[in-house]
């Protein structure tokens, strides 16, 4: 399947199989070449000339212009970017991270989208600012002090018992929808989770911490396998998908993004959920070799290169100790009646 990725029209795409797949070294002439190529690449130019001066972007391209909020748009625009291989001394990367630092709080948090309340009523909440910082970690600006003034923030509204809550209005917790609940969590989030871990595991040292694995352990209780959810992230990352929700952001349980998050935290295969996760990947690879998307076919190169890299990066046998027990779990479990 390599020939086939390497055959793919996006410099991005090869620069990143050659790096990442075959461990072709940073002075490798064919690398340098297509690196050099990239700003052309289509996943990269409409968006790059959708930036304003002052750095950010209030609308994307392809399936993203449904979406205006600007500290939403700038941090997704700024993640593709990253993940397409982009440098953080790249101009477009540079300006838009000035941009959400200037909008930064000074307890390290991003205010909220629309300036208050969302849709679930929630007046606080940690995706405010794990939503922004995940933009930043993905294009290589983790371990500026503002960034982990950020993550200090995100792990002060940790729960105790590891995971994430929706949020609070007016210093109350808000529940937990039966879609976002966690298997071993009362008041955990599942999205909020989702996103937390996610900026943990794009930083370079706090990947491995306690709270990333812990945060980990907790996402890989819920042993449902959707398969028309695998590959959805990756497809939203390049445009494909629409940037929609909030609270909901995560709200797919896609394991393409799961076995990504465990190469990351350094989970390893002896792990039976994580065995479970790699089998049920497998058994979704076609015929040809590639991984498909069911809703977005024209990401599927993306998606295996994704999947490979994932895979490639899990070991046999790591640190990894899991503390949560495997129990069924069921979204919206049947109440007993009254009568």
């Amino acid at each position: 399947m390599l020939p086939a990725l390497l055959a793919d029209r996006s410099p991005c795409l090869r620069a990143l199989v050659l790096r990442d797949l075959l461990g072709r070294s940073d002075d490798d002439r064919e690398r340098a070449e297509l690196e050099a190529m990239r700003e052309d690449d289509p996943l990269v130019t409409g968006l790059l000339r959708l930036q304003s001066e002052e750095g950010q972007w209030t609308t994307g391209d392809g399936a993203w212009r449904s979406h205006s909020h600007r500290l939403m748009m700038t941090s997704m625009a700024m993640a593709r970017l990253g993940y397409l291989g982009f440098e953080p001394s790249h101009r477009a990367l540079s300006k838009a991270a000035q941009f959400l630092f200037s909008r930064q709080r000074k307890d390290g948090a991003w205010p909220l989208p629309r300036g208050g309340d969302d849709a679930e009523g929630v007046t606080e909440t940690s995706l405010q600012t794990s939503m922004v910082l995940r933009g930043l970690a993905y294009s290589g600006f983790a371990t500026d002090p503002r960034s982990e003034r950020a993550y200090d923030w995100l792990l002060a509204q940790r729960l105790d018992d590891g995971a994430w809550p929706t949020g609070k209005t007016r210093g109350n917790f808000r529940r937990v929808a039966g879609y976002r609940r966690l298997a071993h969590s009362t008041l955990g989030c599942r999205s909020n989770t989702t996103a937390a871990l996610q900026c943990l595991a794009l930083h370079p040292e706090r990947r491995t911490s306690e709270p990333a694995r812990r945060g980990l352990d907790l996402l890989l209780g819920r042993e449902t396998r959707d398969k028309e959810a695998f590959g959805f992230e990756i497809a939203r990352l390049l445009g494909a998908q629409p940037v929609r929700g909030f609270v909901s952001f995560f709200a797919r349980f896609d394991v393409a993004l799961v076995l990504d998050l465990c190469a990351r935290v350094g989970a390893d295969r002896e792990d039976q959920r994580v065995a479970n996760l790699i089998d049920f990947a497998t058994d979704l690879r076609g015929p040809y070799g590639l991984w498909s998307n069911a809703a977005q076919p024209q990401c599927d190169r993306w998606l295996t290169f994704d999947v490979l890299r994932s895979l490639a990066r899990l070991d046999e046998e790591t640190e990894w100790v899991s503390m949560e027990p495997r129990t069924p779990f069921q979204p919206y479990p049947a109440r007993r009646k009254r009568f």
